[in-house]
């Protein structure tokens, strides 16, 4: 990757287009170049898809629930408990950690049953020896595109060839 590829992933992760267009409005790089990075971005698999934002609170998946999980240790365990924990339905991220926690789980759920029922199909798992789980109050921040986290030029210092 070059600074021009950083400009244009920056691009997207603000403004949440992949036009080649807006891409070329907000960063001045040709259009005919934009559209030769993105192709090129997507065949490489930097680009794995079109995102489409989706406001959860207006969807009615209002409630993030954050699980710690703490599991039996043997070989091989964070692959098996890892593919267990992201096939329950509705959890959208697991995390195999260091520390006191070997996983965390992060749901979007509607209710409080919802959350009982995540709870017990945790539970449910063999290799799981217990959990702890917490309701976010408030979201502070929800960046889904971590590109957005660091200025251009930092990214261009730290990543272009």
């Amino acid at each position: 990757m070059d600074e021009k590829d950083i400009r244009i992933l920056t691009t997207i992760a603000r403004d949440g287009t992949a036009s080649p267009d807006k891409i070329e409005d907000a960063t001045g790089i040709p259009k005919s170049t934009v559209h030769y990075r993105l192709n090129q971005l997507r065949e490489s698999g930097v680009i794995k898809n079109d995102l489409y934002d989706i406001d959860l609170d207006k969807v009615g998946l209002s409630i993030t629930l954050i699980s710690e999980i703490w599991a039996e240790f043997e070989e091989g365990y964070h692959d098996t408990v890892g593919e267990k924990l992201a096939a329950v339905e509705g959890v959208n991220q697991v995390y195999f950690t260091m520390g006191d926690t070997d996983f965390v789980a992060i749901a979007h759920v509607a209710n409080r049953e919802m959350v009982e029922e995540l709870v017990e199909d945790y539970e449910a798992i063999e290799e799981i020896e217990r959990t702890s789980s917490k309701f976010v109050i408030t979201t502070v921040k929800d960046e889904q595109n971590p590109l957005n986290d660091f200025e251009v030029e930092t990214l261009v210092d730290a990543l272009a060839e």
